[in-house]
């Protein structure tokens, strides 16, 4: 979840730590209308879910970092990343899609 805007564990707070804060978790991500926000969109886009079950914090943490100007360079993203696991994509969807969201140029092809 998002608390003030830092991507939090929720399972690691309690109530009494977050009264009076502003709470968004990962459905509160989409308009009211249900329209995914550019980040949800991109990882539609790129595949980068599968399960379901590292996406929410994923997807918190890449918002926290996308509204605060933080990603950079796919270098940037894969740091972001080094505190979820993800045993379904192999993070190569997930890598695309935060940089798709965050405007970097798509990447190169790799020599083989």
């Amino acid at each position: 979840v998002l608390v003030d805007g830092i991507a939090s564990r929720s399972c690691l707070l309690l109530a009494v730590q977050v009264d009076g804060c502003e709470i968004r978790t990962v459905e509160g991500l989409a308009d009211p209308a249900g329209t995914l926000n550019p980040l949800q969109a991109a990882f539609s886009t790129h595949h980068g879910l599968q399960c379901g079950f590292c996406t929410p914090g994923i997807l918190a943490t890449a918002t926290e970092a996308l509204e605060r100007g933080e990603i950079t360079s796919r270098a940037a993203i894969v740091d972001l990343l080094s505190g979820h696991l993800c045993r379904c994509t192999g993070y190569v969807g997930i890598i695309e899609a935060i940089a798709d969201a965050a405007g970097l140029p798509p990447e190169s092809e790799r020599a083989l």
